[in-house]
């Protein structure tokens, strides 16, 4: 059980982390051509390929030694390593390490409400089950009336289109693979795109507020009060993520042409995600493969392939 628990844990890393990686090289080219709202689909390539390294995998080939009656496959013989490999001893550890972010997030999240209640936080958007909109307390002499009526345009985009959801899925893989730097990598990146395309969302209804939007975005602090379950305007103590979607405002929003090329490439890459996670899986044992492997020599000895078509 543990084992098994393990190889599904290695195939699901592994293909997030492929995805992961595919995903941040082709976002600032997608960005620029397709706009903000396909660069942060894109994402949805890492959850479908991480699904896809748990389905079962293709059937091994068998080699069958001639004048033998038993059949041996370098697969078997991974398998049957890996068998005696400490394997609750990993799992425990990561138990640990999953537990451990749990905690975190949890922490976060209080520590985040109990701001809000003083109310030195937000504007952020917060909550998984029941999203609502945190405004800082001084929100009615820092904002004027404009500046607030884009603020809750933003945080009522994030709640339609189910953000704070998506990004408690966030919060949950980066628990589940928190020893892979990648998945926390990709995971700051996605909620980047993500601000990314809300922003553009609200300016596509009011393509004439671009200044006085971005003179909102100068005036949000909320320092290094986040909130791990909702959304919020990355800004503060961290210039660059402000620096970003300023940056982001002054480019042309795409045609509806490049959206619809955008559209059929996102599905493209979900196709491609889930099938290359598939395909990259080590091979299922085949039918009929000995409960014991007998050792040969193949030194001295020719060898037929039999491909396996049943599973």
């Amino acid at each position: 059980m543990a084992t098994e628990a393990l190889f599904a844990l290695i195939h699901l890393n592994l293909a997030a982390a492929a995805a992961v990686l595919a995903v941040l090289a082709v976002r600032p080219t997608v960005r620029r051509q397709l706009g903000a709202e396909v660069a942060y689909r894109l994402w949805i390539c890492v959850p479908i390929a991480a699904l896809a390294a748990l389905l079962p995998a293709q059937a091994a080939t068998r080699i069958v030694p001639p004048g033998l009656g038993f059949h041996f496959d370098p697969v078997y013989q991974a398998s049957q390593t890996l068998a005696l490999a400490p394997a609750r001893p990993l799992v425990a550890l990561w138990l640990i390490g999953a537990s451990l972010g749990v905690a975190v997030i949890a922490y976060c999240q209080l520590r985040f409400l109990r701001m809000a209640r003083r109310g030195r936080a937000g504007p952020a958007v917060t909550g998984f089950f029941v999203p609502r909109i945190i405004m800082p307390g001084d929100a009615q002499s820092r904002y004027s009336d404009e500046e607030r009526v884009l603020i809750r345009a933003h945080e009522r985009t994030h709640i339609d289109r189910g953000d704070p959801r998506t990004n408690g899925l966030i919060a949950f893989a980066q628990c589940l693979l928190w020893f892979n730097p990648l998945i926390h990598l990709g995971a700051r990146e996605a909620r980047m795109d993500q601000e990314l395309a809300c922003d553009a969302a609200v300016l596509a209804h009011r393509p004439g507020q671009k200044r006085r939007y971005a003179e909102t975005l100068l005036k949000t602090q909320i320092g290094a009060i986040a909130t791990p379950l909702g959304c919020h305007w990355l800004a503060g103590a961290a210039p660059h993520p402000l620096e970003r979607r300023i940056q982001a405002l002054r480019r042309p929003a795409p045609d509806f042409r490049r959206r619809d090329w955008g559209l059929g490439l996102m599905a493209f890459a979900v196709v491609v995600a889930a099938y290359g996670a598939w395909k990259a899986q080590p091979a299922a044992m085949a039918q009929g493969m000995p409960p014991v492997y007998v050792p040969v020599d193949v030194d001295h000895m020719e060898a037929i392939i039999v491909p396996v078509y049943y599973r």
